[in-house]
């Protein structure tokens, strides 16, 4: 395939993926969400369910992707955030590090001299201690 039959096939997916989660049937009471139509190039059928909410394993495009084009899914569609693409890489290996800047510290306040302490700063107290 050329990459721009990719390309128009990848977008074609796209739309019908769109469509499936738009037309979704919710169950409230089971809590999961099913497909309302038959999506034969997403390989869901009328019934199946598609969303749910424990112990399930959604559906994933790229995996969709990857099962009809093979290894020409680099091409096709930007590879999935959470592994990592040229963002990443961007961020982690060539992008600059942010510098700590420090922040200007005002000096510390010194007390203004007031009136003389009594008895040298020790305070009012008048006992004697050995």
């Amino acid at each position: 395939m050329a990459t721009s039959e990719v390309k128009e096939f990848v977008d074609e997916l796209r739309t019908e993926w769109k469509h499936l989660w738009q037309n979704r049937l919710d169950d409230k009471v089971r809590a999961e969400g099913m497909a309302k139509q038959d999506y034969s190039k997403l390989l869901v059928e009328r019934g199946t369910v598609i969303m749910a909410t424990r112990d399930y394993k959604p559906l994933d495009f790229f995996d969709i992707v990857h099962d009809y084009l093979g290894c020409d899914t680099e091409k096709a569609v930007p590879q999935n955030a959470t592994v990592g693409g040229w963002g990443k890489f961007i961020r982690s290996n060539i992008q600059k590090k942010k510098t700590t800047i420090r922040s200007y510290s005002p000096p510390k306040p010194t007390h203004k001299k007031g009136q003389q302490q009594r008895k040298g700063g020790r305070g009012w107290l008048h006992a004697n201690l050995p």
